[in-house]
Parts: C-alpha cells; sequence; structure tokens
C-alpha cells in the first residue's frame, strides 16, 4: 500500500509540473478538469506502476538525492554532453573514427544506478549501451573512436567512456 501512495503521489506531482499554467481556476496555473484527469491518471499508474517504481527501498524519496540529481544534470552530465557533441562534430569532419563495442565494470550495485548510467552513455553523443551482463552489471557500449590505450585493460575503464558519472551515480541511487 505504501509503494502505492508514494508511487502516485510522484506521477501526481509530475503531472502537476508537465501541465502548469494551462488553466486559470486553480490558483491560476490548473483547471478542475485537468486536476481530476490528473488525480485519476496517476492512481491508475500508481497501480499499475507500484512495484516498479518504488521496489523495496525508499531511498530515492530523500529530497538530498534530488538535488544531487539536479546537480549532476546541471554540471557533469551538461558538460560531458558538450564536450562530446564537439567531439562527434570533430570526427564527423574529419573521418577519424573508429567504432567498436567495449566493455566496462561501473562497480554499481543497485538496478537504478545501472539504468541511469546506461541512460547517460546513452544520451552522449558518440556512445550507445547496447547491452547488460546482469550478473556483474557489466554494460557493453558502442563507442564512436574506441581508444588504444583503453583497450590494454578489459574491461574498458569507466573514466574512458563515461568520465567521472559512475561517481555521481553512487553517491544519488546508491
Amino acid at each position: 500500500m505504501k509503494a502505492f501512495i508514494v508511487t502516485t503521489i510522484v506521477c501526481m506531482i509530475i503531472y502537476l509540473i508537465l501541465t502548469t499554467g494551462s488553466g486559470t481556476e486553480v490558483l491560476g496555473l490548473w483547471s478542475f478538469i485537468e486536476l481530476a484527469f490528473g488525480l485519476l491518471l496517476s492512481v491508475l499508474i500508481g497501480f499499475i506502476a507500484r512495484s516498479v517504481f518504488v521496489k523495496d527501498s525508499y531511498r530515492m524519496l530523500n529530497p538530498i538525492r534530488w538535488f544531487l540529481f539536479l546537480g549532476y544534470l546541471i554540471g557533469p552530465f551538461f558538460l560531458a554532453i558538450t564536450k562530446a557533441n564537439l567531439d562527434v562534430a570533430y570526427r564527423v569532419i574529419t573521418g577519424k573514427i573508429n567504432p567498436g563495442i567495449v566493455r566496462i565494470h561501473p562497480d554499481l550495485k543497485t538496478d537504478l544506478g545501472v539504468t541511469m548510467l546506461a541512460n547517460s552513455i546513452t544520451l552522449t553523443p558518440g556512445t550507445l549501451s547496447v547491452d547488460i551482463d546482469e550478473d556483474t552489471n557489466d554494460l557493453y557500449v558502442h563507442w564512436i573512436n574506441v581508444d588504444k590505450k583503453a583497450l590494454e585493460r578489459k574491461p574498458v575503464e569507466c573514466k574512458y567512456i563515461c568520465g567521472n558519472f559512475p561517481k555521481w551515480i553512487r553517491r544519488i541511487a546508491e
């Protein structure tokens, strides 16, 4: 029951944030029909996703973790995306690419942490998370320019592909 309530409240908050300013009846931001629809949708999603969103841990309900996540998005993640965009543009213009699939071991213990890292890698231009070894939490990543120095170690060190993402994700999700 607790997982259902938490999931429903989080869904409703996200719905309210995404629909802010679309009505004028309630606080000048939402309409009554819109709030009723949002509540109905949140209850439905809360019922369906109660065991997926929360699982056994409520650690992501800690507001400090959300501020860390926001800091991660604004700081290191944004900088990595900017740098990767410039690198991919350079490689497209010059044709200097050496694509390949490499295995990295991020040493993350939770499913949420591995998922966050896989999504961060995929959203960064020039890299794509291809597969996850569920036994060891190793990620297989397609990389636009496989560095020969990086290939000397098996699995490849995370710093070559995702920089300090695993450190940040460990602080947020574990």
